[in-house]
């Protein structure tokens, strides 16, 4: 039996999260339909431009992402303290962006006053808010949903677009993330859609090439850092020009079919990662493969167990990690 989300979402272990939502009816919901021959790409489109204004929206930041024909991957972060540092107005005007709200906020935000035991009602409102902005839950909901009704909509039908529950994965530690962001940007070159990771539509390396040639990082996606220092801002404790070229690397091995080599010029980040060549290659191409509902290092995995004690991480990904 599935376990419930919320025993699966532990922001004390990790705030990282790998998520997988998948089309009821394969591949032409999104795609080509090979029996007559209308092509549904443009609805790829729409899942980019929702997922990029959440994005902004919600207390999570997407880390990676690709959109295929028939499926969606994201890797998304949790950003527990932006949430908690927004006032009531923010947290309201950051609702409605997304859902109606009730009526007494819908004043409290266009500056109406309100007596006092209508202020407590918003007060309390804002704070389930507050909370379902930083929810993957929610998050993965105000995703699917809306495209699910202009999909069938278009087709002037009824009935699910989307598979009932989504697929969650923890990235407890650093070389998990690192290995999952690789693996979803490099899904299109591995389904043999496009011959470079730059070339790939509807990802986000796609977005972080297109920035980068233009010598900035682009806005909805968490930004590369470089390596952790003090008082850093938030973003991804790598540089930028590290995992363009590991994720061009690695995509050649792919698109040639055989396992190859790793450039000795990309061994720093591989020995950061604590991880061999060979293991490297593995995981990367074959993620969802290799891993389960829980993703990391043996160290990290026990810390995982001690947090939540009814879980059962799968030890087969650890010996990947290393």
């Amino acid at each position: 039996m599935p376990r419930a989300r919320y025993q699966q979402i532990s922001l004390d272990s990790t705030p990282y999260y790998h998520c997988i939502s998948r089309c009821v009816r394969r591949a032409f919901l999104c795609g080509e339909d090979s029996v007559s021959g209308k092509s549904f790409e443009h609805r790829r489109g729409w899942i980019e431009a929702r997922l990029l204004l959440l994005a902004e929206v919600f207390a999570i930041d997407v880390c990676a992402y690709a959109i295929m024909s028939n499926h969606i991957h994201v890797v998304l972060h949790i950003d527990e303290r932006e949430a908690m540092e927004w006032t009531t107005k923010e947290v309201l005007e950051r609702w409605h962006k997304l859902h109606k709200g009730t009526l007494f906020t819908e004043q409290y935000v266009s500056g109406q006053d309100l007596p006092d035991y209508a202020l407590q009602q918003v007060e309390a409102s804002a704070e389930v808010y507050r909370e379902r902005l930083m929810d993957i839950s929610w998050f993965m909901r105000d995703l699917n949903e809306p495209i699910a009704r202009m999909a069938n909509r278009e087709d002037q039908c009824s009935g699910h677009f989307w598979e009932g529950r989504f697929k969650s994965q923890a990235l407890l530690d650093e070389a998990a993330l690192m290995a999952c962001m690789v693996y979803v940007d490099l899904n299109p070159v591995r389904a043999g859609i496009a011959e470079t990771p730059e070339a790939s539509d509807y990802t986000s390396v796609k977005q972080r090439v297109k920035s980068a040639k233009a010598s900035e990082q682009p806005k909805p996606l968490l930004d590369f850092i470089g390596y952790d220092r003090a008082e850093s801002p938030k973003g991804l404790s790598f540089k930028l020009s590290e995992y363009l070229e590991l994720v061009d690397l690695t995509g050649r091995i792919v698109r040639e079919d055989k396992r190859g080599s790793i450039d000795l010029n990309l061994m720093p980040i591989l020995k950061r990662l604590n991880i061999s060549h060979q293991n490297w290659l593995t995981i990367a191409t074959k993620f969802e493969q290799n891993t389960h509902s829980v993703v990391g290092q043996t160290e990290s995995l026990q810390g995982y167990k001690n947090a939540q004690p009814r879980s059962r991480p799968n030890q087969k990904c650890c010996q990947l990690l290393a």
